[in-house]
């Protein structure tokens, strides 16, 4: 499989113009993410949040084989500390575009789950093969089950590494909400990133914020806790400028 690269390579960061590109970098590992991508991405989203200039993040991965094919399981050896190396899971609300090449298994699946868009190619596929080397499924599932049915999730645990879900499948699930060839798939993510761009960054952060937090409530709270958000951007400067832009016919000048 050859060597894996040398550290300082494991995580590619792009800039192209407001969009950030993350590319794990270890195609000799299918992608496996090893203790020191995942913490590079848990130091990085923070940085990432803090950056007025940053207004969507696209996550890949080098290679046509894997996005990836989970935790590097030569350094299963004991507990971890909670995973922070998705946006979610490090509570930034940067939007995050997944674009998935190839196979995405086990701990791949957390950038599936907590990615606000998820794109893949066509010859992508999704699954769990915690079971299979006796580890538990636990984080990945119960993130996924948001996403798509309970029993689709249900028989990728149970089934492990014998159940793949492939491109055409994902996209009918809702797992995916695009697929498109190979060789389209980063240029795609961009594409997005940079649609994305164009919008309001606090108002479009202030709506997914809403959106995901209202994931951990009732419906009723949920209404209520994202008119709250709702109701104090109109503080913001955008809520001002975006309506006044449009009446003027004119871009909007967004407020990093």
């Amino acid at each position: 499989m050859g060597n894996a690269p040398s550290s300082e390579d494991e995580l590619l960061v792009e800039r192209d113009g407001h969009v950030v590109v993350l590319t794990v970098n270890r195609p000799g590992r299918l992608n496996a993410f090893s203790r020191s991508v995942r913490g590079k991405l848990t130091e990085l989203w923070p940085r990432l949040d803090a950056d007025p200039e940053v207004r969507a993040v696209v996550v890949t991965a080098a290679g046509d084989r894997a996005f990836s094919s989970g935790g590097d399981v030569s350094e299963l050896d004991g507990p971890e500390d909670y995973p922070r190396y998705t946006a979610r899971q490090a509570g930034v609300f940067t939007p995050t575009i997944t674009a998935v090449n190839g196979m995405c298994a086990s701990a791949g699946l957390h950038f599936v789950a907590d990615a606000d868009i998820v794109i893949c190619s066509e010859n992508a596929t999704f699954f769990d093969t915690h079971v299979h080397v006796g580890q538990v499924s636990a984080l990945e599932p119960i993130g996924l089950a948001r996403r798509i049915p309970l029993g689709e999730v249900l028989r990728m645990v149970a089934l492990g590494k014998a159940h793949r879900i492939d491109a055409r499948r994902a996209l009918e699930l809702g797992l995916v909400s695009e697929v498109v060839p190979r060789e389209r798939l980063r240029e795609r993510a961009v594409e997005l990133g940079h649609i994305i761009a164009k919008a309001s960054p606090a108002a479009v952060q202030a709506s997914l914020r809403a959106v995901w937090e209202s994931l951990d409530r009732g419906l009723d709270d949920g209404l209520k806790h994202g008119y709250q958000i709702l109701q104090a951007h109109l503080d913001h400067p955008d809520a001002a400028e975006g309506p006044a832009a449009f009446m003027e016919k004119r871009e909007p000048d967004w407020t990093p």
